[in-house]
């Protein structure tokens, strides 16, 4: 088959988070499964990033923009004329879809509240080739411009989503979400997510070490966005909680991940908590440097008021170490007293649940050991398959439609 993904952000871009670590694990899947695989994306400076893993890749020019082949993926980085946080302007769109678009069997939208979106769907519907839209838990406005977000719905989105073939969701939570808006439920397919870690994780002690925690130091890691959704100063409240007595002196608290405005907001609520010196901000990491963290930590902790799924808590559950999400979290049922714990959405909870880990007896040796079950039903090979066989079933009709109009 011919696949199309449309993304805002793909790789190398990963400080946009779960998007491009996703959209690249499904596009490199489907190509080893050998279906020919484009990715059509916003080009967010890749000539300033240099070369793009050379030995793998090659890059060049196109007539649509810079052109890279990389793991038999093709992925299209679209000009940016205007660009607002992680919106892009690719007026270069148009012209892909009239030269292109009539060579893909079916084309995979990921993600709302863009323009790229939007106009790849316009023209499947215009010539007929069947799409698929998966919001990646942003259809639910919670955070953040939400009168622009409704704008959106109601200039381009609820076209968008009336328009596809399927709609997929990656939890049961979303489902929920999704049907409560009124799409309808045998629209909805349900794909997990996976992890994608590295085949050698690791030593431990790196991260501690670049950042001066000491080894007998109890780690607690928050890795992702500091933004409203992921709840962060709910995190810092239950910290200063358990920080109190003769345990606060064995904790640190450390936040890692690009700042949403929030930072400012955070480091004056833990000095008012009396927590500071034990609370430590770093930029976001990737690659190695994050793996090392989620290594090095002895809880890593998911406070979100709302996630489709849960990519950061899954991928420390591939190097063993322990997670407490929020029971808003998607990927909460595949981790629930197997790879850790499930608490609900207040301070106190949070509180009590890294109590447990970090003190009850047993508890953490149980979950670390759990992890490696629960982390080796998350690979990424499932997941690419069940879009396979969705892909093929929609072009299957397309093509069945075809003939009975002739």
């Amino acid at each position: 088959m011919r696949i199309l993904n449309v993304t805002q952000s793909y790789y190398p871009f990963l400080e946009f988070g779960g998007p491009p670590v996703k959209v690249r694990a499904l596009s490199e899947g489907l190509a080893k499964r050998g279906h020919q695989v484009t990715v059509l994306t916003a080009d967010w400076g890749l000539e300033s990033r240099g070369s793009v893993d050379a030995e793998k890749s090659s890059k060049k020019h196109s007539e649509f923009g810079w052109c890279v082949e990389r793991n038999g993926v093709e992925a299209i980085y679209l000009p940016t004329w205007l660009r607002f946080r992680a919106l892009s302007w690719n007026p270069g769109i148009k012209k892909f879809c009239r030269a292109r678009l009539r060579d893909f069997d079916v084309a995979h939208i990921f993600g709302l509240y863009d323009f790229l979106g939007p106009a790849v769907a316009k023209a499947c519907r215009e010539n007929g080739t069947p799409y698929v839209v998966e919001p990646i838990g942003m259809f639910v406005p919670i955070i953040r411009n939400l009168r622009l977000k409704r704008m959106y719905h109601a200039l381009s989105g609820h076209l968008m989503l009336s328009g596809t073939r399927a709609v997929v969701a990656t939890s049961e939570q979303e489902v929920a979400e999704l049907c409560g808006a009124g799409i309808a439920r045998e629209k909805i397919v349900v794909r997990r997510n996976g992890v994608e870690a590295p085949k050698a994780l690791p030593e431990r002690g790196n991260f501690r070490a670049a950042h001066g925690i000491a080894k007998d130091v109890k780690l607690i890691l928050f890795l992702g966005r500091l933004s409203e959704k992921k709840s962060p100063d709910l995190l810092l409240q239950a910290f200063a909680i358990i920080s109190r007595g003769e345990r606060g002196g064995d904790l640190r608290l450390v936040f890692a991940g690009p700042d949403e405005g929030l930072k400012k907001g955070l480091v004056q609520m833990a000095e008012r908590l009396g927590v500071a010196s034990r609370v430590q901000f770093c930029d976001p990491l990737f690659g190695e440097a994050k793996w090392e963290a989620y290594r090095d930590a002895d809880v890593f902790v998911l406070p979100s008021q709302n996630e489709n799924f849960g990519n950061s808590a899954a991928e420390a559950v591939a190097t063993g170490t322990p997670v407490i999400v929020t029971d808003r979290c998607g990927i909460a049922p595949l981790l629930e007293n197997a790879a850790g714990l499930v608490v609900a959405h207040e301070a106190g909870a949070i509180a009590h649940g890294l109590e447990r880990i970090l003190y009850e007896p047993g508890l953490h040796t149980q979950l670390a050991e759990g992890c490696r079950t629960v982390a080796a039903g998350l690979d990424w090979d499932e997941p690419a398959r069940e879009m396979e066989s969705l892909y093929a079933r929609l072009a299957g009709e397309r093509m069945g439609g075809a003939r009975s109009r002739n």
